[in-house]
């Protein structure tokens, strides 16, 4: 790992998605002891608690949210960024999505699967 301080965040997740919970166990996987780290908090039915921390219960479906320890909201490919850096052998990953073209085509394909996923299960 390189010098980039470790805070705890929570990661909103949703636990109706079985690609999400695959996600979330390789996650967990790669950060080793530093999954103590990370607080997972599922969206399922949960939308009085997304309103209450100002985050839209429709966009939690659609896009990855964290909340830093300091109560910052990151979203979508920021917050993949912010995880992906947390982990040594993905930072790599991390600074290609952070280019200025990557990013926004990946957000674009990101977004696109994400709906068809929801579209699939009859989530909107």
């Amino acid at each position: 790992m390189t010098c980039i301080e470790q805070h705890k965040i929570t990661i909103f997740y949703d636990g109706a998605c079985p690609s999400c919970i695959r996600d979330r166990k390789w996650y967990e996987w790669l950060s080793g002891k530093r999954s103590k780290d990370v607080s997972w908090f599922d969206i399922t039915d949960k939308g009085n608690e997304l309103c209450q921390k100002n985050i839209d219960p429709k966009l939690a479906l659609s896009e990855l949210h964290i909340q830093t320890e300091d109560g910052q909201i990151i979203r979508e490919i920021d917050a993949y960024i912010v995880l992906m850096q947390r982990i040594m052998w993905l930072q790599p990953i991390a600074f290609v999505l952070k280019l200025p073209v990557v990013k926004p085509l990946l957000a674009m394909l990101y977004h696109y699967v994400v709906n068809k996923r929801l579209k699939r299960t009859g989530r909107i």
